[in-house]
C-alpha cells in the first residue's frame, strides 16, 4: 500500500493536525516505510503460536467480588454543603 499527499493531508485533517505541503511530503515516506513494516509483519508465519499477553508468563491478580457500599460514604459527602443519610441534598431545579 502507497500513500499520497493527499492522502496524508485527508489524515491529518481527519486528526484536526494542520499540515503544510512541506511537511506532507516528510510525513508521506514516513507513512509508507510504517505501512510497509506492517505488510512485513502480515508475511511472518505465526501457525501454531500462542496468543500471549506478556514474554512472561503471570496469572492475573484477581480479589473477591463482595458486594459492599466502599465504607467511605461519610467521607464522600464530609465536605458537600448539605447531605442526609450519604445523600447529596440539591436545590429543586424542576418545577
Amino acid at each position: 500500500m502507497s500513500v499520497d499527499s493527499n492522502t496524508v493531508k485527508r489524515v491529518a485533517h481527519l486528526a484536526r493536525i494542520k499540515v503544510s505541503d512541506e511537511e506532507a511530503e516528510a510525513l508521506k515516506g514516513e507513512l509508507n516505510t510504517i505501512l510497509g513494516f506492517v505488510e512485513q509483519l502480515g508475511e511472518v508465519d505465526v501457525e501454531g503460536v500462542a496468543p500471549m499477553t506478556s514474554v512472561m508468563p503471570m496469572a492475573m491478580k484477581k480479589r473477591a467480588d463482595v458486594v459492599n457500599d466502599g465504607g467511605k460514604a461519610d467521607d464522600i459527602v464530609g465536605n458537600a454543603p448539605a447531605a442526609e443519610d450519604h445523600y447529596f441534598q440539591v436545590p429543586k431545579v424542576v418545577e
